[in-house]
């Protein structure tokens, strides 16, 4: 529901098995919390509560957020979380910087928030992620810091800002219908023509303009499946050299990779090393002697391969990368991951874990995490004296080692 300066989101459903904050700005949003609290013992009961379904409809309005929270003995307390507004000189710096930049247009059109928006507002002066003492919190409970309520209410938030970072610009004092119409009559002028197209001019800004170049035309519909490559099974011998089974299993796999990348075109990943793209042609079950080939072209063993195939399936080269990949953990990197791990688990909870580099073995207990380098954790189990993945990332190393357990329990 929403007025404009207020919009009201309903109740989420319990969170279990599933951490907080997928996107950076959202764990920008949750680490203002986390630096503020004075008490990171009502930040876990916050935590506890929003995980388990506590909080009800949010309602977002400029310089506040409020919702009901329900403790386990089922008594409710309104709690509000206070964020200053910005004032009209410094939305007119953000304004003015985001329409020099085409791309930073685009972005929030996508609701997106890209690190480069905000680094390029804070150059401006102009700060729109909350730091260290911006949340201000309110709660009948009685509380003087932040409560268990008021935590409850920013980890809910936090899910509200990953999929759509117009709830802070809100919070912040604009709505969303409001800033892009403010940002439209910015960028139009009136009584001239379009710009002819400067040359140099990078594409993707210039499509994102929007007034240089007239719309694309609509995409044809994309088939429900790839197509199918022909045959080459055929009374012609294959030249020297020529494996049609693995040429026929190449083209149905660029066939596939095409249909994705047309159906998720955000899909597209960096450039893949030999040994990435084998696992990444290996996903498609190819017939044996073409699996024996990807295996033994990428340096693997048949059965190191499956299970690189299998954490593809989970998470790409990134998980890929956490599978077979040990690496140091210093500095700043190490003292973030043993914050995280003493924050998962209240301390009467808290399983053993024995550390070697970025990964963490849960003593007497078949389970394992691993901390890639996004700062996300995997869950591992112990498979014929081998580890193997277990199940995709998570933010929260107890959800991640929660979910390498679960899978142990049910085999």
């Amino acid at each position: 529901m929403s007025d404009g300066n207020e919009r009201t989101f309903a109740a989420f459903p319990p969170a279990h098995g599933r951490g907080f904050a997928r996107t950076w700005w959202g764990q920008a949003w949750l680490k203002a919390l986390e630096d503020t609290a004075l008490d990171s013992q009502q930040v876990k009961a916050g935590r506890r509560l929003a995980r388990a379904g506590a909080v009800g409809a949010v309602s977002v309005r400029p310089g506040r957020i409020t919702a009901v929270v329900q403790d386990r003995d089922h008594t409710s307390h309104r709690a509000d979380v206070l964020l200053a507004e910005l004032s009209d000189e410094q939305w007119d710096r953000f304004l003015d910087m985001t329409v020099e930049r085409a791309g930073h247009v685009a972005a929030l059109l996508d609701r997106d928030m890209p690190p480069h928006l905000v680094e390029d507002a804070a150059a401006a002066g102009v700060e729109l992620l909350p730091g260290l003492g911006d949340l201000e919190p309110e709660c009948d409970c009685g509380g003087w810091d932040h409560c268990g309520h008021t935590a409850a209410l920013c980890y809910q938030v936090a899910r509200l800002l990953d999929e759509d970072p117009f709830v802070l610009l809100l919070m912040r004092g604009r709505a969303e219908r409001a800033l892009l119409d403010e940002l439209q009559d910015r960028t139009a002028i009136p009584n001239q023509a379009p710009a002819p197209l400067p040359e140099g001019v990078d594409a993707a800004e210039a499509f994102a303009a929007g007034d240089i170049l007239p719309p694309l035309p609509a995409l044809p519909e994309l088939p429900e499946a790839p197509g199918t490559p022909p045959s080459l099974d055929t009374e012609t011998p294959p030249a020297p050299g020529v494996d049609p089974a693995a040429l026929e299993f190449l083209a149905a796999r660029t066939a596939a990779e095409a249909h994705r990348l047309l159906a998720e075109p955000e899909a597209v990943e960096d450039e893949l090393t030999v040994g990435q793209d084998a696992v990444r042609l290996a996903v498609g079950s190819p017939p044996g002697t073409v699996a024996a080939r990807l295996a033994e072209g990428s340096g693997r063993t048949p059965e190191a391969l499956a299970s690189a195939v299998r954490a593809w399936r989970l998470g790409g080269a990134a998980a890929l990368s956490v599978l077979e990949e040990e690496w140091t953990l210093e500095g700043e990197t190490l003292a973030r991951a043993r914050a995280a791990l003493d924050a998962a688990w209240d301390e009467e909870e808290r399983p053993s874990l024995r550390a070697r580099g970025n990964r963490w073995t849960a003593v007497g207990a078949p389970g394992q995490l691993r901390l890639g380098r996004d700062g996300r954790w995997w869950p591992y189990r112990k498979e014929r004296g081998r580890w193997a993945p277990a199940g995709g990332a998570a933010q929260d190393p107890a959800t991640a080692l929660a979910t390498a357990q679960e899978v142990l329990e049910t085999g």
